[in-house]
């Protein structure tokens, strides 16, 4: 198997991370905050960009994205109690506080956020299992 397995520690390795995520689909029931362990932890559907930017071809994986050190979670226009529910993930980045913590935001499809407080960045990305064929590229419409 070829999959990734990435881990940031701070805001330019996140945006490593956030890259290669973006696209993604995640059910709602398949994201969970472990407070008493900080994780915050996604297991996802991975739009595959860099084979696709390669050679043309679409896939997508099983991921994980996993985010330690995390000591609360707020979440926006994300539905609760609907485990079944895809929502697309986008994009992810850091916004500082008193360093090295700030707030890591998970920006989704439709508006929906996470907003995870971090004592500071320590995130890891590994697929899980071989790749297979997606059934289209995701496309951006211009009004989110």
């Amino acid at each position: 198997m070829d999959g990734l397995k990435l881990t940031a520690l701070d805001a330019q390795d996140l945006e490593i991370l956030s890259a290669h995520t973006q696209d993604s689909v995640v059910r709602a029931g398949d994201m969970q905050f472990l407070p008493r362990q900080q994780k915050f932890i996604l297991t996802l559907s991975r739009f595959d960009w860099e084979h696709a930017l390669e050679s043309g071809g679409l896939k997508r994986r099983r991921s994980v994205l996993q985010f330690a050190r995390v000591q609360a979670v707020k979440v926006k226009a994300i539905p609760q109690g609907e485990a079944d529910v895809a929502l697309d993930l986008l994009s992810f980045g850091f916004e500082e506080g008193q360093a090295p913590s700030g707030v890591i935001v998970l920006n989704f499809a439709g508006g929906g956020t996470i907003r995870l407080q971090v004592e500071c960045i320590e995130a890891q990305l590994a697929d899980l299992a071989a790749a297979w064929a997606a059934q289209s590229l995701p496309i951006h419409s211009e009004k989110g």
